[in-house]
């Protein structure tokens, strides 16, 4: 194995088999870590369930390519007192967006999208976009009032790739933009996208960063969709699932996977959430937050993207198209933002990344990147330490999360 990492920004892994995209497993010692001190992953969990904070877990950790870490904590049926299982099936949210990424630069690559392209060459309505002012005099607590003046530009793919398009971001925009934008319950990306053309932006493309949660990710889904002419769910799963190897990963669970879903709760309580499917649905194929995964599925992309965009001999994506999405676009704009820390942190295309841990307070390597869901869901991708660590919860606890990355660094040894 390569021991000198600096030397290799994303390793290739020549030691493992060309048949089949499956990370393997190996021992901890010899990936530099610690079996004793990885345990500390399951104390750590565990202090959660017994807080009553979360129901249970699956945790994952590999290293110089192998997995070394890959456990199942507490339970995914509370009342059933069902033990939570290593493939489980989790609702990804947002975890959904990285792959949403890979798959618009895999287009990119191919020639297909440029990142500078305008929205409005594939998709017309987004011709004419409106940008939303704030009126003066609008009362205290109540809805800003707005006027729109034209944008000063089209939103781009990059800008949606880096949440710079102020689409649908919770702005002041966010109040007329849903009175004029209804997604039916039968829409489809390509039914629905085109109604955000009549959104006004909540600032002028480029000008800030701003959380698009749902329909940036969504409309670059519908992108591909139109590039590519397959339905999104048909093109991710035979450019980057089947490939990958990744037998777990949808839209809408098969009535056979059913049984292996944890039970979604609410945040506080651990009550039963009405809605078990989360954002997932048979036919709106939501690249934003509608996905759903087990821990060995989600490890084969992110080692694909650690490893520079290959896997087991088959490439998806260049190294340097790799490095381009993790590298931060946004300047400072990202600190601060969505309960993230207020320095050390940039942003790329739909991932997060870190700049300084020192500044950040983060128990994370600096150039790490990758993102997290709302119910729990996060994954880390560390080229300097050479590493993929996930962890799959169905309840968003961030300290759990922290804990986790704590356990994680502890246990290397070398």
């Amino acid at each position: 194995m390569l021991r000198n990492r600096k030397l290799y920004l994303f390793p290739i892994l020549l030691a493992l088999p060309l048949a089949g995209a499956v990370v393997p497993s190996d021992k901890p010692e010899d990936a530099g870590m610690s079996s004793e001190r990885l345990q500390r992953i399951h104390q750590a969990l565990q202090r959660h369930i017994d807080a009553g904070e979360i129901s249970g877990a699956v945790t994952l950790v590999a290293r110089r390519g192998r997995i070394v870490h890959f456990e199942a904590h507490g339970l995914m049926d509370l009342e059933a007192k069902k033990p939570m299982s290593k493939d489980a099936v989790f609702r990804l949210a947002s975890m959904s967006k990285p792959i949403t990424a890979v798959a618009t630069m895999m287009l990119v690559e191919e020639g297909k999208i440029r990142l500078s392209d305008p929205v409005s060459k594939f998709i017309p309505e987004f011709k004419d976009t409106k940008v939303a002012m704030p009126r003066n005099g609008s009362r205290p607590g109540a809805p800003p009032e707005i006027y729109t003046v034209p944008a000063d530009r089209e939103i781009t793919i990059q800008d949606l790739l880096t949440h710079t398009s102020g689409l649908m971001s919770n702005g002041i925009a966010q109040a007329e933009a849903n009175r004029l934008v209804h997604r039916e319950p039968d829409d489809t990306l390509a039914t629905y996208i085109p109604k955000l053309g009549q959104a006004p932006l909540d600032f002028q493309p480029g000008t800030q960063w701003a959380y698009s949660g749902g329909a940036g990710p969504d409309v670059l889904s519908r992108i591909c969709e139109i590039v590519s002419g397959q339905t999104y769910d048909v093109y991710l799963k035979t450019r980057l699932f089947e490939p990958l190897g990744m037998k777990d990963t949808f839209f809408y669970p098969p009535d056979d996977r059913r049984p292996r879903m944890p039970v979604l709760y609410q945040k506080n309580g651990l009550k039963k959430a009405p809605n078990q499917d989360g954002f997932s649905s048979k036919t709106y194929f939501s690249g934003a937050g509608g996905l759903m995964s087990t821990a060995e599925d989600y490890v084969q992309f992110a080692q694909m993207l650690l490893n520079g965009g290959v896997l087991n001999g088959k490439r998806f994506l260049g190294p340097r198209t790799v490095q381009l999405m993790s590298s931060n676009h946004v300047g400072d704009m990202f600190n601060g933002k969505l309960g993230r820390p207020a320095h050390g942190m940039g942003f790329g295309f739909l991932m997060a990344l870190i700049q300084d841990s020192v500044a950040a307070r983060l128990r994370v390597s600096n150039g790490s990147f990758g993102w997290d869901g709302a119910f729990g869901t996060q994954t880390w991708i560390d080229p300097k330490e050479n590493m993929v660590t996930i962890i799959m919860l169905q309840e968003q606890v961030t300290q759990c999360q922290r804990d986790f990355e704590d356990a994680v660094m502890q246990a290397i040894v070398e």
